[in-house]
């Protein structure tokens, strides 16, 4: 379970007001919004990939008069760009439409770029395109393959690798000739090669499902079988009678997905099963081409998700052996959603190790092993966390990283040797810096701000350790609006348990502090999430609330990723219970401030965060007055399983554990109002949370505000009009009504 939405600026915002019915509220919000998006007015190059091994990249402009996506590519080492794609004059093969596209990648050799286009999605991460093929040399564009999922040129330029329809082929790009390389798939049926469903997609984060081997010579891929998985529908109920969606969705205890990795020799179209050896429920998360030729490695899961182990196996003839086994007493995580690492075990290409993201000592730091399983050396170490692994410099056995060694609300490159020596800081300024670096290791983009500084980009030389460029700086922008908003302030404090948690809040418009304020706690509270950092944070909503007159906070509660396994995993088999506790703490911390009124404080959240909300209101009753519930989660059996069991455990192993954390267990002792919305398209949190949680209210005598927005999905409001509607009017008139009425 995921937030979807950050606080974005919709293009509606900027139109004139057009709505058939007045809401000052929400026309206030649009105001502040628009103020709010005065102040990053630079983001530096977007869509970056890199070309040419790491030495040069590509990044899109936007031409207003065009109304064309431009493709330019940057040399770090001479400081020039060019142009390379413009669109001008570029139509659809064989039509007079103008060309136009989602996303591109480039060839291995940098001569060719693929286009998706036409883009229909259909999960969080995943969706049927076509794709066209444009050559640098003499700018033609071709159809390269209609009604994909995912498509992929192969290292050495020869091929296109597409799955669609639940089946994997191959285009050969000199000849256009298409070939099918499997035939058992069949999306009507539910077995798929090459694609997930919804629950591998969503939990193990990956939308393909098949890899090109680096010496082009194989494909491995996942086939997927949904049969048994039981069928959830929903209905946004338009029109006369209604249409339903339906998916495969399994929740806690229910039948899995099958899945079995299969590897293509695409010399001879010969398959290859393998085999992991594995009789019980089991997951394969992952499949990774190692540094060797010929050598994958396949990572295998069991249900608990707390023993992993770790094949590699040869594609030549199928064979293979366990490497590595890790064991946990509580979950192992394979990838990082919130820190957008899709792979925590890394193979340097042409290397003789491979490294792993652990947390065994308490905190997760990189390890080192041989490709026949031997640990080398722990390759760092300290009451601190490995984040992100942002690349290898294999000439220098060097490794650049980000950690949460100078702060857990700080983020800040590192270099270090691969035997753990010479560990190096290479940004210096504090606050969050996001790290795009070359896969060479020579040059790294570097994106930051901290919460008295907007957004920097900066372009570096690695091993010189210099700024080559500013990409954008956003000083000047910030500087003519500041009067206007008003920044985070991070806090900290120590819990009556004797926990120390970081926060932010924010102070209303025309601070006073002789004046008695109402507090607006904003949560999300997940495993491994983070809601405090030291960066900009300046957000429509929050500044619409603050110029309301309301204080608005957040923590990093228990749970929260950042602080070290003990901290994060303490929720494991009874998920809410620290975390309300943690949040009723942080309302009495900021209620003893003088200038915040104690007595009209409200909490609220999304997804987790509505589960959290929901649940602090039934488990710490009397500390919130009020209570804004979106898209909750409201008993964790009807969440999906391989969310939930990583987290709770299998509930035949703690079913005491998931009665405690149903929110309905407790719902009876609701003291304060409280505003549920939900939509009947939510195919993530199913609306069924909201109904459930809304008959346990009624029958105690409880009552509620309550807002469906059918078509609107896991993020409820469904356009830029409801949205406004929904944050600017809705949410901020219910929080008015009751805190400050």
């Amino acid at each position: 379970m995921r937030k979807l939405f950050s606080t974005l600026l919709f293009a509606v915002l900027f139109l004139q007001s057009g709505f058939a019915q007045d809401y000052p509220l929400r026309d206030e919000y649009m105001a502040t919004s628009r103020t709010v998006g005065q102040i990053i007015t630079e983001r530096g190059p977007s869509s970056v990939n890199w070309i040419n091994g790491g030495d040069r990249y590509s990044y899109i402009t936007f031409d207003s008069e065009t109304r064309q996506r431009i493709i330019n590519i940057s040399d770090p080492k001479t400081g020039k760009d060019e142009v390379i794609f413009d669109g001008k004059g570029v139509n659809f093969p064989g039509t007079e439409k103008a060309f136009t596209y989602q996303s591109f990648q480039w060839s291995a050799d940098s001569k060719y770029l693929l286009f998706k286009t036409n883009f229909r999605p259909i999960y969080r991460r995943s969706g049927v395109a076509d794709f066209y093929l444009y050559s640098i040399a003499d700018k033609s564009l071709v159809e390269a393959a209609k009604d994909a999922r995912t498509a992929e040129l192969s290292p050495d330029g020869k091929l296109m690798g597409f799955e669609r329809g639940g089946n994997l082929f191959v285009r050969e790009m000199a000849t256009g000739v298409e070939t099918q390389l499997t035939t058992d798939g069949n999306d009507d049926k539910h077995i798929f090669n090459g694609h997930f469903g919804w629950v591998y997609e969503e939990e193990f984060g990956l939308s393909q499902a098949w890899e090109w081997s680096p010496d082009s010579r194989y494909i491995a891929y996942w086939q997927e079988d949904e049969n048994g998985v039981p069928e959830f529908q929903m209905t946004d109920y338009e029109g006369q009678h209604e249409e339903y969606t339906k998916i495969r969705y399994p929740r806690v205890g229910d039948t899995n997905p099958t899945v079995r990795i299969g590897v293509i020799t695409l010399a001879d179209k010969s398959n290859k099963w393998l085999d992991v050896k594995e009789t019980g429920e089991h997951y394969i998360p992952r499949i990774n081409w190692t540094g060797q030729d010929h050598f994958l490695s396949v990572m295998v899961l069991n249900r608990k998700q707390n023993h992993l182990k770790l094949h590699f196996f040869d594609a030549r003839n199928g064979e293979g052996n366990l490497v590595m086994e890790e064991k946990s007493e509580t979950w192992i995580d394979v990838f990082d959603f919130f820190a957008g690492i899709n792979h925590l075990l890394f193979f340097p290409q042409g290397g003789k190790e491979f490294f792993w993201i652990s947390d065994r000592d308490g905190f997760s730091h990189l390890y080192r092993y041989d490709y026949k399983g031997k640990l080398l050396n722990q390759v760092t170490k300290g009451n601190w966390e490995v984040t992100f692994v942002h690349g290898f410099d294999t000439k220098k056995d060097k490794i650049y990283f980000s950690s949460t060694e100078v702060s857990p609300v700080d983020r800040h490159l590192f270099v270090v040797d691969y035997k753990g020596k010479k560990k190096e800081q290479i940004t210096k300024v504090a606050g969050r810096h996001n790290i795009n670096a070359s896969p060479n290791g020579k040059y790294f983009i570097d994106s930051y701000s901290n919460i008295n500084q907007p957004l920097t980009v900066e372009l570096w030389d690695a091993a010189k350790k210099k700024v080559l460029k500013t990409l954008a700086d956003n000083k000047a922008s910030f500087e003519k609006v500041k009067s206007e908003v008003q920044l985070r302030e991070l806090f900290s404090f120590t819990t009556s348990d004797g926990q120390k948690l970081d926060g932010y809040l924010i102070k209303p418009h025309n601070f006073d502090s002789t004046k008695n304020y109402p507090l607006v706690l904003d949560i999300y509270g997940g495993p491994g999430a983070q809601s405090v950092y030291n960066e900009f944070g300046v957000s429509g909503w929050q500044q619409h609330l603050q110029k309301q007159g309301f204080v608005i906070a957040s923590v990093n509660n228990r749970g929260s990723g950042g602080y070290g396994s003990a901290f994060e995993k303490v929720v494991y088999r009874h998920l809410g219970d620290k975390e309300a506790f943690d949040f009723a703490e942080t309302a009495k911390y900021l209620g003893s401030y003088s200038w915040i009124d104690e007595n009209n404080m409200a909490i609220r959240g999304h997804s987790y965060g509505g589960y959290m909300s929901s649940y602090t209101m039934a488990n710490q009753p009397g500390v919130f007055k009020a209570a804004i519930i979106a898209a909750p989660v409201t008993d964790w059996r009807l969440y999906d399983s391989i969310y939930t069991e990583r987290y709770m455990d299998l509930m035949s192993d703690n079913n005491d554990g998931y009665t405690g954390t149903s929110v309905m267990t407790n719902a009876k002792n609701v003291k304060g109002k409280l505003l549920i919305v939900h939509s009947t398209m939510d195919e993530n949190v199913h609306v069924q949370n909201t109904f459930q949680l809304l008959t346990t209210l009624t029958s105690a005598g409880i009552d509620a505000e309550v807002r469906i927005y059918p078509p609107g999905a896991h993020g409820v409001a469904y356009d830029g009009a409801s949205r406004l509607l929904l944050y600017g009017q809705v949410y901020a008139q219910f929080l008015i009504d009751n805190l400050k009425n």
